[in-house]
């Protein structure tokens, strides 16, 4: 497949990434006019060829205990950037890192914190690692939507829509 995805394929992500923990292969086969079937086939070759990585939870931090929540971007030398990534990601608090391939700052780390102390020693570590610190932000909220780029031209699959 090499990346190309076909209208059914697209079909199958966008419903995913409205609620994959709730919706089954019977629920996006009724969506899309296809076999329960054909879509569990069609999602396991999303999976075998990485195209899916993974099925993950939304957690309200501040609800479970955690209050801060922080975006740290840093600066690391190009020839180090992906190596000093894959590092931040052991940082204890360290939610997830994200590579930025222009710019100066090109590594934004979210992290999670009880206290301001807590985030004090993420950002240590961080530089302990060899990342440059140059702006932190403290998160309030994050909103995440589906890709509407995988509607392609089925655009009255919109989010909500129950039809």
């Amino acid at each position: 497949m090499n990346g190309r995805l076909d209208e059914v394929d697209k079909m199958i992500l966008f419903e995913l990434q409205k609620n994959a923990r709730d919706t089954s292969s019977n629920d996006i086969a009724e969506q899309i006019g296809l076999s329960a079937s054909t879509v569990r086939n069609r999602i396991s070759k999303l999976e075998e060829q990485g195209i899916i990585r993974g099925y993950h939870v939304d957690i309200d931090y501040e609800r479970a205990g955690y209050p801060l929540y922080t975006k740290i971007i840093c600066t690391a030398p190009i020839d180090q950037r992906e190596e000093l990534a894959e590092s931040a990601m052991e940082v204890r608090g360290v939610t997830a890192v994200r590579e930025i391939m222009t710019g100066e700052r090109n590594i934004y780390v979210n992290a999670i914190g009880e206290d301001h102390d807590e985030l004090s020693r993420i950002g240590r570590e961080l530089t302990d690692l060899g990342l440059t610190v140059v702006d932190e932000q403290l998160i309030r909220d994050e909103f995440v939507c589906p890709f509407h780029g995988f509607l392609g031209e089925h655009p009255d699959c919109l989010p909500g829509d129950e039809s």
